[in-house]
């Protein structure tokens, strides 16, 4: 596992209102993805994705493995919970939601091959 962070998503009740507020707090821009409401965040760094109607309004942050089934494998061996990776997303690559031993979230990104 490399452990970088490779990817972050933000989930919000309004996308909107979120895409104002951290577009003037940061300059950063919004393209489409072409699924309703949710936008690319283009930031000079690491990729980002935004979203509303998400009631928890949280910030998921993804970190980058090489084998993305086995590492779900350990997250769960090491008592965390993992999602089944999801199939590849062209260009984009395998990602899987976790949660560490005491509940904390985070993601797993597998790139695109």
């Amino acid at each position: 596992m490399h452990g970088e962070l490779t990817f972050f998503e933000i989930g919000v009740p309004d996308s909107v209102r979120a895409q104002a507020f951290y577009g003037r707090l940061f300059g950063w821009e919004f393209p489409l993805t072409g699924e309703g409401d949710q936008v690319w965040i283009k930031t000079p760094g690491t990729k980002g994705g935004l979203h509303g109607q998400d009631a928890e309004s949280r910030i998921a942050m993804y970190f980058s493995v090489d084998d993305i089934d086995a590492a779900v494998q350990e997250v769960r061996a090491l008592g965390g919970t993992a999602e089944d990776a999801c199939p590849e997303e062209p260009g984009f690559g395998r990602f899987s939601a976790c949660t560490d031993d005491q509940g904390v979230r985070f993601g797993l990104h597998q790139a695109a091959r």
